[in-house]
Parts: structure tokens; sequence; C-alpha cells
């Protein structure tokens, strides 16, 4: 197989200056495309699959994750024939933590060298540039999304911040959006329609890293899973976050849950929403199951 490695040079942390330290390795067996703005791990890995590689590798947090997986995506027929490898570099690693892939560089390079194979749901959400109607994008995504207090929280993200303390970042910025005003939002699906203040979506179980929030998802069954909060408050997060770290089952008047191949999510205000913890517009938007699976490389 011919290996493309798309990385982010700038990578900071224990785990990319590792990997740093492995390139001369990975070097020796794989070709090297070192990202220098967002959106580079897109256009680069479509760019592999047109030099001929066969396997792209992701190397970064899931940002870079999901910017590859949608360069492969972009070319026709890729997703049929070209395989995924996840070097996991991030702060939470959600995506590859859902497949169970090492975070040690050098356990994950071998993960891809086996060539083990698991082919997954690849879902995607169609929205529109400018917030309203028309001019409609397209955009896949790997783990999970939100829209409303998350996405806004990523939006008020102080990247110095997160270079600083990590994880305890996001925590800092949920803060701010938590205390601000918040749009209702409307998840409709199959004829049913849930409405609250906060919407999760996964394609698989894990949300934010350990968090099991979506307990009966899975990443092959052509469904998302929906939960959709009533209020995203103090309250809240008082009587979900304690649930979600010990893994149980949140019942009531909580959250509210439905899975669905298709579903639209409508705000009465502006309302951010985000795909594998990246912040990617407004709402309205439509989220959908993708007919074609994501071929990637698992222990």
């Amino acid at each position: 197989m011919r290996i493309c490695v798309i990385f982010n040079p700038s990578a900071r942390g224990n785990k990319a200056r590792h990997f740093r330290d492995y390139l001369d390795n990975i070097a020796g067996q794989s070709a090297l495309k070192a990202t220098a703005v967002v959106g580079d791990a897109r256009r680069f890995a479509a760019e592999a699959i047109g030099e001929g590689f066969d396997v792209i590798v992701g190397a970064g947090g899931d940002g870079t994750i999901n910017d590859a997986i949608n360069g492969i995506a972009d070319v026709p027929g890729a997703l049929g024939r070209v395989r995924f490898g996840i070097l996991p570099l991030g702060t939470v690693n959600v995506y590859a933590r859902e497949l169970k892939i090492p975070q040690g560089v050098e356990a994950a390079w071998a993960t891809v060298q086996r060539g083990n194979e698991r082919r997954v749901d690849l879902p995607h959400v169609t929205f529109s540039a400018d917030g309203v109607h028309g001019g409609q994008k397209k955009v896949h995504f790997a783990q999970l999304a939100g829209a409303g207090m998350d996405a806004r929280a990523i939006e008020l993200l102080n990247p110095a911040l997160k270079i600083k303390i990590g994880p305890l970042a996001y925590v800092v910025a949920g803060f701010k959006a938590i205390g601000e005003r918040k749009p209702a939002l409307k998840v409709s699906a199959n004829g049913r329609a849930l409405s609250g203040e906060w919407v999760l979506v996964g394609n698989g179980k894990f949300y934010g890293g350990p968090f099991r929030i979506f307990p009966d998802a899975d990443l092959a069954d052509g469904l998302l899973d929906v939960c959709v909060f009533p209020k995203a408050d103090f309250s809240t997060l008082l009587r979900c976050g304690p649930a979600f770290a010990l893994r149980r089952q949140l019942a009531g008047r909580a959250v509210r849950r439905l899975q669905a191949a298709r579903f639209e999510v409508t705000a009465d205000g502006p309302a951010a929403f985000e795909l594998d913890g990246e912040w990617m517009g407004r709402l309205p938007a439509v989220f959908s199951m993708g007919e074609e699976r994501l071929r990637v490389l698992v222990p």
C-alpha cells in the first residue's frame, strides 16, 4: 500500500512532540504532507489520491481528521477505494477513542501498517454558508456534531489559553457561553419534533473524550443519535455532568433522544453548529447519513 501522512507541523503538546521525534521512521515508509493553514488537510488528501496513494493518514486532532476525511470524500469514488488511518495527536481525539485506536504514536502507526479495515458510516450536513437558504454547502463529519451551547463555546474558545491549559480551555469557554441568551432549537425527523436549547448528534457513542453520551449509537447502523436538552444552563450541567462522567443513562426530562437517518435542526434566532469539535456554520442545517462508507484502519 502507498501511504500519505498529512500532519500539522505546528501542533503542540507531548503527543505532537513525540510524533515529530518519530517522523524519520514514518518518513521512510510513507510520503509526508505538512499543513500550514486551515483547509490544507482537505486539499492535500484529495491531491494525494490523485497522485495514486491508496492510504491517507490524518495525524492530528479531530479537526484535522475531519478535514482529511472530507478531502477523500471530495474525490468521486475515492471512499470506495481509499483507506483512512489515524495518528491521534489532538487534545481529545474522540474519533480515535471510538475506534479503539491507540493513543501512542508508535502503536497507532503499527495499526496503520497492519491494514485491518472497518467500514463505518459517514454522515454529512447540508447548510447555507451565509446562514440563509441558498448557496448550500455539504460537509461530512466522522463522530459528532452539536448545535447551541457547545458550538457557541467553540466560537468563544481562546486558542492561546487552549495551548496553555488544554481541555480546560473548553470549560472556560463553556462558562461564558452558558451565561448568554440561548435561541430555541428544533429537531424535526420522521414526523416528530423535539425542542430545546442544546442539541448533540452522535455517529458513535463518545462525545468530548471519555463521555459516553450516545449509548445506543453504532458506527455502522446507518443512523444518527440525537440528544436534545430542553435547557442549556448550570442546572443541566450539574444534573448531566456526573451521569455522563460515570457512564450512566440519563432519564426523564433532562434529555430527549431520537435516532434518524435524516433530520433538520432550526433555530428561532442566530445559532451556530459544530462538526467534530470545529465551528462550522449557522442553522438551519440538515443532517443526513450518507450511502457511502469510510474504510478506516483499526486495531
